[in-house]
């Protein structure tokens, strides 16, 4: 959640785009020294211009005369310090040839590291992923923030107070309460007096058919009740709970807007939580785990009350409790009970060499709605251990890459980018050098 757009977005998967380089002729002017590239031969490698590159008269080192424009003599130090020294060496057609030279090896490196990249990133699954590449999203959702409490009171420079605002639960469900803390401090994080003057929760403004229902006080205090975890430390909390206070038959995104007040500053915030009064289906802890095709896959029962698609992830930690694994399951589920397979890819364990067991925790699902908004129905998240694996070696687990149908399709495409650019390439470096010659 964006600290203070008021909506709850979600990730999507973007898909890659190909590049097209503008072409960039090249500047000539006098004085400036000309790099040269490698393929442009032996002849440029000891700073002698091609015979029709030549504009001009140069030295031949033969004699000592200078030779007929369009005619060079051998190299040497000298006549190359001559060329050099010469304002312009090349004709219009080497000039153009050479941009070209230069637009192609360009898109040729461009559409490598494309192919390397990608082939590089999809490795593994989908489905199971390093924890190094999403570090942030390896806990469950627990949002702190800090806020000018007035920005125009910062701005001016009448107040240096600053709020710390923080959630323990994003997305509720059914009975679930959440807890909300505000806290006063200064630029120096040292304490400020501090008091919320009001906290008001209400369906969120962008709801459709907002304000169906009368916004409900919600209580703030820092006397150790009420889930404020130590009284009088100046952290002020607020518990919410949506099933019991007005809000049992809503579904999407309520808004508590508070009002804070240290000293003589006063100005408002918010939180947002997204509620499902009923979940649409229950987890029932039990998990049974198999190793198939060189994986291992965990099996999570699940009782399913309204069928769909189910968007399912749970976190693997190693035996030190170290995050190593992010696993998902996207998947149609039927009414009744099933099983949601989360899987740790075989190549993904070689590859990292955690230390067994393993543990899933903090699991988390929900029904995917195709249309509407809220665009999904939440599951009760199973948060901390839910299973322990069991000991194996890293000889169990397959080695090899991820494949799929998608994944050599791209493959291909980018493979084609590759041999198009090395194609025209070559084209080039034929048209100076001429077509290779047959034995």
């Amino acid at each position: 959640m964006t600290p203070d757009d008021g909506r709850l977005s979600s990730q999507s998967w973007s898909r890659r785009g190909r590049w097209f380089l503008a072409l960039v002729p090249l500047m000539l002017g006098g004085g400036v020294l000309f790099w040269w590239h490698a393929s442009e031969g032996a002849e440029v490698a000891r700073g002698t211009p091609e015979p029709e590159d030549v504009v001009g008269p140069v030295p031949d080192a033969r004699d000592g005369t200078r030779a007929p424009a369009g005619r060079a003599g051998p190299s040497s130090s000298s006549s190359a310090e001559a060329v050099a020294a010469a304002p312009s060496l090349l004709s219009p057609e080497a000039r153009e040839r050479e941009a070209r030279r230069e637009l192609w090896q360009k898109r040729l490196e461009r559409a490598r590291r494309s192919l390397e990249a990608y082939v590089a990133a999809t490795r593994y699954p989908p489905e199971s992923r390093p924890s190094s590449e999403h570090p942030d999203e390896m806990e469950l959702a627990e949002p702190e923030r800090t806020r000018p409490l007035s920005v125009k009171a910062a701005e001016d420079g009448t107040s240096d107070v600053q709020l710390r605002l923080k959630q323990d639960k994003v997305f509720v469900v059914g009975n679930e309460t959440v807890l909300f803390t505000v806290a006063c401090e200064d630029s120096r994080r040292e304490p400020r007096p501090c008091s919320v003057v009001s906290a008001v929760a209400h369906e969120a403004d962008h709801m459709r058919g907002a304000g169906g229902v009368a916004g409900v006080p919600i209580p703030f205090g820092d006397d150790g009740r009420d889930g404020d975890a130590v009284a009088g430390d100046g952290m002020l909390t607020g518990r919410f709970q949506p099933s019991k206070q007005g809000f049992a038959m809503y579904s999407g995104t309520l808004r508590v807007d508070v009002r804070v007040r240290s000293g003589s500053v006063e100005d408002g915030t918010f939180f947002d939580v997204l509620y499902t009064p009923a979940p649409p289906a229950t987890f029932t802890r039990r998990v049974r785990e198999s190793l198939e095709g060189g994986s291992l896959d965990l099996y999570l029962s699940v009782q399913v009350r309204k069928p769909g698609r189910y968007v399912v992830s749970g976190r693997m930690d190693d035996e030190g409790g170290v995050p190593f694994a992010s696993v998902s399951f996207n998947e149609e589920l039927p009414e009744g009970l099933n099983e949601v397979k989360l899987s740790v890819f075989g190549k993904l364990i070689r590859d990292e060499a955690p230390t067994f067991p393993l543990v899933l925790r903090d699991v988390e699902g929900f029904l995917l709605k195709e249309s509407g908004d809220p665009d999904r129905e939440l599951m009760v998240t199973l948060r901390g251990p839910v299973h322990t694996t069991r000991e194996y070696s890293l000889q169990q687990f397959s080695s090899a890459e991820w494949k799929s149908p998608e994944r050599e399709r791209y493959t291909e495409e980018l493979q084609k980018d590759v041999m198009e650019a090395q194609t025209q390439l070559d084209a080039v470096l034929a048209e100076k050098h001429g077509p290779p010659q047959r034995p």
